[in-house]
Order: C-alpha cells, then structure tokens, then sequence
C-alpha cells in the first residue's frame, strides 16, 4: 500500500475512534445538567444522586474523549502537511477559537462543577454544568464551521503564488450554509446517543438490579427514552433539510447516496439496489417513485442529477479523472445511518410502553437487556456511518473542488513511517477502549451514590480546600 492510502485508513480510524467519544460527551452534559435543575427546583434527592451517577458516566467519556482528541492534531500534522499548508489560513481562526473559548468554557466550568459540590450555591453550580454543556456545543460549531469549508468553500480568495487558500470574509466562514444545517443535525445525533445511554443502564438497572432505587432508575429511564425519541424526530427534520442543502453544494455525494447513474425527472428513491463490486454500474434496484426528487430538492417532480452525467460534467469543469466516490460505500453508510437511527427510536418506543404506569419487563428474559443494550450502540453506529458517508461521499476531493485528497498528503513522510504511527495508533486506541469499557462498567455497577443534600450547596466552612466530590 502507498502511504496515500494508508494515511486515508489512518483518518478514518482515528476519527471514527474519537467520534465515539464526542455525541456522548455533548448529549449527556446537556443531560446532566438538566437532571441537576430538577434537583434544585424539586430538592427531590432522587435527582441528586441521578446528577452524581451520570456525571460520573459523562466525566469518565470527556476524559477520553481529550486523550483521542490530541491523536487527531497529531495525525493531521504528520500526515496531511499539503493539505494543512493549504486551508491552515482559513482553519487557524474557528480552530484557535475553539480552544480558547470553546474548550476554556468546558475545561473550566467543568473544573468547578466538580470540585465546587460543598462550596457553590446549587444555582451556581448547576449553571456551571449548564455553561459547560454550552461549550460542547460551541466547541462542535466552530469544528463543523472547519470541516464545512472542505464541503462547500466560502469565505477565501486562492493565493496562485502560495498555492493556497487565504481567509477573506469570517463571517462567511461561520455562516456557511453547509455547517448552519450540520451543527442542529449533529447535535440532535449527540442527543440520541446520551438518551438512549441512560435509559439503557436505567433499563439494566430496573431488570437486573430491581428493586433497587427503582423509581430514580425508571424516571432517568423515560427521561432518556424521551430524549431519544424527540432528538431522533430532530434528526429526521434536520437531516432532510441538509439533503437538499448537500444537493446544492455536492450533486454528486446526493447522486452516489442513491446509485442514481443517469439523470432522471422525477427521480425515484433507492430502497435497495445490488451492484457491481466497484459501483460502476447496477443489477437489481427497488425504488420509490418521486420520492428522491422531494428529498433532494423539495418538489416531488424535479430533475436529479445522476452520476454518469456529473462525471462528465466535471471532466469539462475540472480537466479528465475519476470524479466519483467509492459507491457501494456511500449508498450503503447512507442507509446504515437511516436503519440505525430508526431501529433506535423503535427501542425507545418500546421502553416507553414497557414501562408505562409503573411497568418494568421481566427480569429473567435476555431480549430486554439486549434491547436496552442496543439503545446506544445504534444511535453511536448511526453518528459513525454519518460520518463516513460525509467524508467518503466528498471523494476524490478535500476541499470540494479546490484540493484533491491525493494532493494533501505529506511528501516527505513514507508509507513505512505512516504505517508505524498506525499501528502504534491502533494498539493505543484498543488499549484506550479496554480502560474506557472497564471504567465505565465499574461506574455504572455501583449504581446510586449515598448522597447528604445539606452538604452539598455550599453550606460548608470557607476556609475547606476545594476537592474532588467523586
């Protein structure tokens, strides 16, 4: 293999790896700190000891999340020096802002969530939580605003003479249709993962553990099924609005995402179609009428641009070459990450039923505990397959129609070298896993914490140092 393609395998591993960290990090901070007001507008203890329990869950992920974090700038630099040379005059501002507002707002007010249980208000200290919840979803902005460049350029001018792109208008750059319409997609997605986390150790709690602390477990259990169940109607809604801004900006990620190979007015929607091993072309395909002309542009009889006719459309444009992705990668993450996302909003319908007016399934059943297990691993596997498809569906381009994927790579770095810091990745990443898995199984086994709610909301001497409350 070149170092090309394993540099590619390399992104890929180490971005999916840190994306697993991520939704849940955003989605179960917003939680959390919901979880903390119902505590301090209720002052029902049953609520404290949830916000303790989860935020144990949610520091544990966050940690983890910083370590694969750090790998990723490391590999950009290593690996993918052309390509950092040429948008590092647009990336360099949302990225420096993203640490040192976004990350600053995090680290910080995390800090004194922690530390500050006995010595903050309960007000102060849940707005803590809240600001710490509200620099996730600002740290993510201002990286999707990065990553919606290589989607849709805005905002530069092209330097010939340094052969790269230089940042003309910011504001063009945070405003960017593409990343207007990913941010609410993706933070509906976070939300989905983190709701359909607590109700799934909720759920193992109130089957396995039961009678323990079963009305704390079965209130957090409908809470996260609540969650999941709105933010995967949000996700729906907001995906459907990027599939028409995707068809504006990327015809041909929209055409492979279908198999769509000629042009077609009305366009039909692929529910299955079996191909050649390289998508060039198909054999069988089952399809809905019309429906793919609605999704694309929001008229039920508009013309669809198909691949075969993109292809040659960008030859004229951009000079001869292969201008398509990898189509049976592009059709199928697309279908994966709709049939995921669904069969996890069809566990949190059943959840909600199965525990309606004091319910609670059958502990001596295995399909109950493998349902709840399932509540988050679809959604996360639903966040992933997104993502592949975003980034596989751009192909063979880095930055759409300015920068090839093979033109980002480092020169100077051989496929030997590249292959060395994957392995190393790779083994750091499983053993990282293994921590993650344990710590977190740990946590969650121990269950409700005893709690003294008189202590807790700064009613202890001032001259205590400040200490870690778990």
């Amino acid at each position: 293999m070149e170092a090309l393609e394993i540099a590619r395998w390399q992104f890929g591993i180490t971005t999916v790896y840190h994306f697993f960290f991520v939704p849940i990090t955003i989605g179960l901070s917003f939680l959390v700190a919901g979880l903390e007001l119902a505590w301090v507008r209720t002052r029902n203890e049953k609520w404290l000891r949830l916000t303790k329990f989860f935020g144990k869950v949610f520091l544990i992920n966050f940690a983890m999340g910083i370590v694969t974090g750090i790998v990723q700038e490391f590999q950009f630099g290593m690996n993918w020096s052309d390509y950092s040379r040429f948008v590092g005059d647009i990336f360099g501002a949302p990225l420096a802002i993203e640490g040192l507002l976004a990350f600053f707002l995090e680290s910080t007010f995390l800090g004194l969530w922690i530390f500050g249980w006995d010595r903050l208000s309960a007000g102060v200290h849940n707005a803590c939580m809240w600001i710490a919840a509200f620099g996730t979803a600002l740290s993510a902005y201002f990286i999707l605003a990065a990553n919606s460049f290589m989607q849709n350029p805005v905002g530069y001018t092209y330097n010939a003479d340094r052969g790269r792109a230089e940042l003309e208008s910011f504001t063009d750059v945070l405003t960017n249709k593409v990343v207007l319409i990913t941010l609410p997609h993706t933070l509906f997605g976070a939300f989905m993962v983190a709701g359909g986390l607590v109700a799934a150790i909720s759920m193992w709690w109130l089957i396995r553990r039961r009678p323990v602390d079963a009305d704390a477990f079965r209130s957090s259990l409908r809470l996260g099924a609540v969650t999941l169940l709105v933010a995967g109607v949000g996700t729906i809604v907001t995906g459907d609005i990027q599939g028409k801004v995707m068809t504006e900006v990327q015809p041909m990620k929209m055409a492979a995402a279908e198999a769509l190979y000629e042009t077609e007015q009305p366009a039909p929607f692929s529910i299955l179609t079996i191909g050649s091993l390289d998508g060039h072309e198909p054999f069988y395909q089952l399809e809905v009428p019309h429906l793919l002309s609605y999704l694309a542009t929001g008229d039920w009889n508009a013309e669809v641009q198909g691949i075969d006719n993109l292809q040659a459309e960008y030859e004229e444009e951009f000079g001869p070459g292969n201008y398509k992705p990898y189509i049976p990668v592009t059709y199928w993450t697309f279908r994966a990450m709709i049939t995921s996302g669904a069969l996890a909003m069809m566990i949190g319908l059943w959840m909600l039923w199965s525990t309606r007016g004091g319910r609670v399934p059958r502990g001596d059943r295995r399909w109950p505990v493998w349902l709840a297990v399932a509540a988050p691993l679809l959604p996360l596997a639903a966040n992933s397959f997104g993502w592949i498809f975003t980034e596989m569906g751009r192909q063979p381009w880095l930055v759409f129609g300015l920068m090839r994927t093979e033109d980002g790579v480092s020169p100077n770095v051989g496929a030997g070298t590249v292959l060395t810091s994957l392995i190393v990745f790779t083994l750091l990443y499983g053993a990282l896993a293994v921590v993650e898995v344990k710590l977190l199984l740990t946590a969650i086994r121990k269950g409700l914490p005893e709690v003294d709610p008189d202590n807790e909301t700064g009613k202890q001497p001032d001259d205590r140092p400040m200490a870690f409350a778990y």
